[in-house]
């Protein structure tokens, strides 16, 4: 069974820096994309960076240049640097991955959407 860890949030003050970890677990024996999303109060959940296994990445207009998403393969984990934060950075952040393949008793299984729990990250002085 696949699962998505995320750790790393907590509460820093606006200008200061946090780093993201999201772990996938289970058979899986390769991930196109690792990606996080956001959830505010009261809001939507939105795209904040995705990385593709072809190391092409992609972000939401509110974060570029602030933040960067890596990822080693090897230990099946996505990254999210987040610098230079704003209150406005507050929010539940979500990894997201797949397609993925994985093992299984019939064999590789395809995978398209995954999601981990959450972290919450506070900017507030």
């Amino acid at each position: 069974q696949v699962q998505l860890v995320e750790s790393g949030g907590g509460l820093v003050r606006p200008g200061g820096s946090l780093l993201l970890s999201c772990r996938a677990s289970g058979s899986i024996t390769s991930i196109y994309s690792m990606g996080w999303y956001r959830q505010a109060p009261g809001e939507q959940r939105e795209f904040v960076a995705r990385m593709t296994s072809d190391d092409t990445t992609n972000y939401a207009g509110s974060v570029k240049g602030r933040f960067t998403i890596s990822r080693d393969n090897a230990k099946k984990t996505a990254y999210l640097q987040m610098n230079s934060m704003k209150p406005e950075d507050t929010a539940v952040y979500y990894c997201n991955a797949g397609p993925l393949f994985f093992m299984t008793n019939d064999g590789i299984r395809e995978g398209t959407d995954y999601w981990g729990k959450g972290t919450l990250v506070t900017v507030s002085s």
